[in-house]
């Protein structure tokens, strides 16, 4: 599950920065404000990569996709990016889940059966 969850993190770091970029040109927001809350979100994007394995994770990765397809109030873009990511980061945890449960039960089938050399 952290390899598909932490591509799908490392893919929203540049899109939230792209969109920072398009929000400062294009809002009545300030440059600090844009940068602050952008600069919060890539953060967070950038620890939650090292802190999937860890209880809770997945809700805090949850509401950073909540905050992305909010951003959309102030990029209208970004309610279709939000919804893409959101998308992405559900079959993240849900098709990454399968395959840990695959690799235990391969492990233990593994280590159950005697070696045939």
């Amino acid at each position: 599950m952290r390899t598909l969850c932490a591509s799908t993190l490392i893919g929203e770091f540049f899109v939230i920065g792209f969109a920072g970029l398009v929000a400062m040109k294009t809002s009545g927001l300030s440059t600090g404000t844009v940068w602050t809350v952008s600069g919060i979100a890539m953060g967070l994007c950038v620890l939650l990569c090292g802190l999937l394995s860890r209880p809770g994770a997945v809700q805090i990765g949850w509401a950073l996709q909540t905050g992305l397809v909010l951003s959309g109030f102030v990029v209208p873009t970004m309610f279709f990016l939000g919804a893409v990511f959101a998308a992405l980061w559900w079959a993240s945890v849900h098709f990454g889940r399968k395959v840990d449960e695959a690799k235990a039960r391969f492990a233990a089938s593994s280590a159950a059966s005697p070696d045939a050399a």
